[in-house]
């Protein structure tokens, strides 16, 4: 990890994504809109957060998981907290979604892009992510 990237990562990881204390927790809105157990919506939080580290600072464009882009999608409906806290302030720049186009090629081609970021993901954090997220 370059001299810039530990601290990046370390505001990724300290972000709160509500920006306070809220009656429903984001992470408590994705458990519920998604079926989850709260355990596992928060686990879904941190890979998405590292998931937001590697489409940061990667080279290649990167591919989240389909629980990941859940996260990502709830994220971007909490405008001001997405907009201006995570990619402004945050990351230091917007992070984009790209959705698929659709179609057997555009399939094949986020397959690609996914294990690629498998790949990225043990590179950077020294381990696999987590097999069930």
């Amino acid at each position: 990890m370059s001299a810039d990237r530990p601290g990046l990562l370390a505001r990724i990881q300290a972000f709160d994504i509500d920006g306070g204390d809220v009656a429903l927790p984001f992470a408590a809105r994705l458990a519920r809109e998604n079926g989850w157990s709260r355990a596992y919506a928060a686990r879904v939080v941190e890979e998405y957060k590292r998931f937001a580290f590697l489409a940061t600072t990667g080279r290649a464009p990167v591919c989240p998981s389909e629980d990941v882009d859940a996260a990502w999608h709830l994220h971007l409906t909490y405008t001001k907290s997405y907009w201006q806290r995570f990619c402004a302030d945050t990351l230091g720049r917007p992070l984009h979604h790209e959705p698929t186009k659709g179609g057997p090629a555009e399939g094949a081609k986020h397959l690609a892009m996914y294990a690629d970021t498998l790949t990225a993901y043990r590179a950077a954090f020294g381990h696999a992510p987590p097999a069930d997220v």
